[in-house]
């Protein structure tokens, strides 16, 4: 794409040798700190803050060290800006993971082996190999002293793959100060080679979540014996509900993110682009539902984004099985898109029934951000220079991040941490998945481009 004055990006990069080795080796020895959050407040951070604090403190970056319960540390540092008038930018990672079974994996998942050109374990895509970009990005900026326009706040904190209680979530409540300025965000799960198996590259740039809705269902009757008819059977109702909940087809919902994916993807593949405000929700689905089948692999990007969704996760009733219990629960895996909250709990009141409660037992807001801003076309453009044959688009993630959090700040969050991969590699696999890995060659397009997005913003 042509530069435009306001996303023109200074020629070369500031991304040295030394930055590509740092970014590699800083992803495995994250990687050998085990951070492992296994939810409930079981999870130790600390030894990796301690670790990217020294990185900042070796450059001349005064990073300040944050727990709400001991073990469970966030770091926060600010780099100044040249420009005193503009908005600081908030760049966030976890230090956090997933649990993992050695037994499961290939190599040892705590090991950070790297092996023919990847690093491997838990945490190389997420998000570890993200921090270890951006202490390279920052380390080159200090060795170089280059200093980004707007001010940039660090943040690497605790408790993302849970509730993000001892993270983000406590940062915000406790110490929004240190966030002061900033407007918007930039941090995970975007910015990758999607490849739709027919030589394209797609990028998809994150602009939205859905809203997280984890449900607690419970049904109530009347106890009894296991031999004796039972109208008011709880186990019954309750399943009934479950039932109609994993039943449900949600209507389809199009969000602004959305509508811009489905008219980029549309454009790569020289599709002609349906009526995606039509108001009769019928013909709507029926034309977004052609267009996806028509998309092929790359529907793929937004198919978990068009509709609310619920999906029973989880059932406990009973202690034997001559008793009819009182009570009987069960956990549902909800997520809301932007906007249509209000249809989300009025569908919930109507498919469990009159015999079922339902409640939040963990909420968190869905989030968009604007595809036609400054921002947005600063990252495209990134990607663009050092992939000229990178189709970029937004989309909206079924998930969600920290960026939750830092919405309450009025912090606008984008999804980018750039990785250029190679055909045979599944990235969305690998999120929480077995042989998690990340090849060497995507690290270093992620430090050049992260780079190069960050001075232009």
């Amino acid at each position: 794409m042509a530069d435009h004055p306001s996303t023109r990006v200074l020629p070369g990069g500031h991304v040295d040798d030394r930055a590509l080795e740092e970014v590699v080796r800083y992803t495995s020895e994250l990687i050998r700190i085990d951070t492992t959050n296994r939810g409930q407040g079981d999870g130790v951070e600390r030894p990796a803050a301690e670790y990217v604090a020294e990185r900042l403190t070796e450059v001349g970056i005064e990073p300040v060290l944050l727990e709400k319960a001991a073990g469970r540390t966030n770091v926060v540092a600010r780099l100044e800006g040249t420009d005193p008038g503009a908005d600081a930018l908030l760049v966030h990672g976890h230090l956090d993971v997933v649990p993992a079974d050695p037994a499961e994996w290939s190599v040892h998942p705590f090991a950070g082996e790297i092996r023919d050109g990847v690093v491997w374990g838990r945490g190389a895509v997420d998000m570890k190999n993200a921090d270890a970009m951006v202490l390279a990005v920052v380390r080159a900026w200090a060795r170089a002293g280059i200093r980004p326009r707007r001010d940039i706040v660090l943040a690497f904190t605790a408790d993302e793959e849970d509730t993000a209680e001892y993270g983000a979530g406590f940062l915000v409540a406790d110490c929004p100060e240190l966030f002061e300025g900033c407007t918007e965000g930039i941090s995970e799960s975007g910015a990758f080679t999607f490849h739709p198996g027919d030589g394209k590259r797609i990028y998809p740039v994150a602009a939205g979540e859905r809203g997280t809705a984890w449900l607690r269902l419970t049904a109530r009757g009347r106890a009894g014996h296991g031999s004796k008819v039972n109208d008011a059977n709880a186990v019954s109702r309750l399943s009934g509900a479950v039932s109609r909940i994993g039943d449900h087809r949600w209507p389809v919902r199009l969000t602004p993110t959305v509508r811009a994916a489905l008219a980029g993807l549309s454009e790569i593949y020289g599709l002609p682009v349906p009526d995606l405000a039509n108001p009769d929700a019928d013909e709507l689905a029926r034309d977004v539902d052609a267009l996806l089948d028509k998309l092929g692999p790359a529907a793929s990007l937004v198919a978990a984004t068009i509709r609310n969704s619920t999906n029973p996760t989880m059932l406990s009733a009973g202690y034997k099985v001559n008793v009819i219990p009182g009570s009987a629960t069960a956990g549902v895996d909800g997520r809301m898109l932007p906007g249509a909250e209000e249809e989300f709990t009025a569908t919930l009141d109507r498919l469990t029934g009159p015999h079922v409660d339902w409640e939040f037992q963990h909420r968190e807001v869905p989030l968009q951000a604007p595809v036609d801003s400054r921002t947005f076309a600063v990252l495209r453009e990134a990607l663009e220079h050092f992939d000229p044959q990178a189709h970029v688009v937004p989309f909206c993630m079924s998930g969600g991040t920290d960026a939750k959090q830092f919405s309450r700040l009025g912090i606008t969050g984008y999804g980018f941490t750039p990785l250029r991969l190679p055909v045979e590699f599944d990235y969305q696999a690998m999120f929480h998945g077995v042989d998690e890995r990340v090849p060497v060659d995507a690290l270093h397009f992620g430090t050049r481009a992260l780079d190069r997005a960050l001075l232009a913003l």
